[in-house]
């Protein structure tokens, strides 16, 4: 037990009654861990304290945090931080003084550096995300839209599919972030209406000039290079867009522009800028 009140523990296991089980009511952060450090830690660290505020869930303690990555050892490994409100309440109403549970898991990683080289397939889903601004950002753990969204292909082929709102209005892909140049500027998704505000994305924000902007898909077709991207797998470059039938509509040559982009986010991460 941490001296916020978390029950804290790495037992993976949580009762049936856990309201992050039982209702999604909880966050989670992946993070890259090289050698023992944690990669992005601050944009990490700053998102889930923005997420436990808004959800009204007391943050975990920053010195239990920041002891995690550590127990990785050497090598890629991803740690998986899990924060629910804990048990009880009267159904969705949450408990007067909750006990927030916290729970990671250490895993072992490897990049898919081919995708770093050859670039990508990616599609466009059917399924549309729902608006919700209130939730807009977080990387809560009720994540149904993306599941449903990636049970829409099972050919490794394709590496990522892309996701409108409901509205029509580009957002994301299932696990990563988009990017990309047009006429000059490098732009990325508003995610003010719903999508997950990745911690690469925030660092890339800051590191370069950058508009985010509300698009609908056909602006794809007016860009020189795009990609998708996390804080995990780094950037992989899109060569190829494909419709939910899986027919190609859009296709772009591996170029400069796509090498530059992709070397400025993986310095931040550790990884290769040379391809």
């Amino acid at each position: 037990m941490s001296g916020n009140g978390y029950d804290v523990s790495d037992d993976a296991s949580v009762p049936i009654d856990d309201r992050g089980f039982a209702y999604g009511d909880g966050l989670f952060e992946t993070v890259l861990v090289r050698d023992g450090k944690p990669l992005l830690w601050q944009e990490h660290l700053a998102r889930l304290a923005r997420s436990c505020e808004w959800l009204a869930i007391t943050a975990p303690e920053r010195h239990v945090l920041d002891a995690l990555p550590a127990e990785a050892g050497s090598g890629l490994h991803v740690l998986k931080i899990v924060v629910t409100r804990g048990s009880g309440g009267r159904g969705y109403l949450p408990p007067a003084k909750p006990e927030p549970r916290l729970r990671w898991q250490l895993s072992p990683f490897a990049p898919r550096e081919d995708r770093w080289r050859e670039g990508v397939a990616v599609r466009l889903c059917s399924l549309q995300l729902g608006l919700q601004p209130l939730l807009a950002g977080l990387k809560h753990l009720n994540r149904l839209e993306n599941v449903l969204a990636r049970q829409e292909w099972c050919d490794d082929r394709i590496a990522e599919g892309l996701l409108c709102d409901s509205d029509g209005i580009l957002v994301e892909a299932t696990c990563m972030n988009l990017f990309w140049l047009r006429d000059g500027c490098l732009e990325t998704p508003r995610l003010d209406r719903c999508g997950v505000a990745g911690t690469l994305r925030a660092a890339l924000l800051a590191e370069r000039p950058m508009k985010e902007v509300s698009s609908p898909i056909d602006v794809l077709s007016r860009v020189d290079a795009l990609w998708v991207g996390n804080s995990i797998q780094g950037i992989w470059p899109v060569t190829c867009l494909e419709d939910s039938s899986g027919s190609p509509v859009l296709q772009w040559t591996l170029s400069d522009d796509h090498r530059t982009f992709q070397s400025i986010a993986h310095e931040l991460l550790g990884y290769p800028s040379t391809f």
